[in-house]
């Protein structure tokens, strides 16, 4: 009896075992996600930045519209990239469940790819009403 009695403690310690190695994957995987989210919110500024340098650039590029369109059009793939990013990281962490790490709530990415996105806007409005001095 008590080889069969040994023999489950073992199999029960080894299924212990297996779930927080399962656990642990889980938490990185989740921890991962935010990493991967806010990579793409840099991947978006980048292009949001791409586009106001742009417009700083050729300013005085003649018609007047083509620099501020270009940069608008690098602003809207900003736009996108936050929109995606939020989008994809929070269908992800619907999916998972934490265990020892802290995730980010998705009301949070929610929040911080909306903020991104509304400064965006509001910066290809700006490009297109202020006036440049002449050079």
């Amino acid at each position: 009896m008590s080889d069969k009695s040994s023999s489950n403690e073992l199999a029960e310690e080894r299924t212990d075992l297996a779930e927080d190695r399962t656990d642990w994957a889980e938490d990185r995987t989740v921890m991962a996600n935010e990493r991967t989210f806010a990579g793409w919110m840099r991947t978006g500024l980048a292009a949001v930045g791409i586009g106001l340098g742009f417009n700083a650039l050729f300013n005085s590029m003649e018609p007047a519209w083509v620099p501020r369109l270009i940069a608008t059009g690098f602003i809207c793939i900003g736009v996108f990239i936050f929109w995606s990013a939020q989008k994809n990281g929070c269908e992800v962490h619907d999916r998972l469940h934490a265990h020892h790490a802290e995730p980010i709530k998705s009301t949070n990415l929610k929040l911080v790819a909306g903020f991104m996105a509304l400064g965006s806007v509001a910066l290809a409005v700006a490009i297109w009403v202020m006036r440049f001095p002449e050079a």
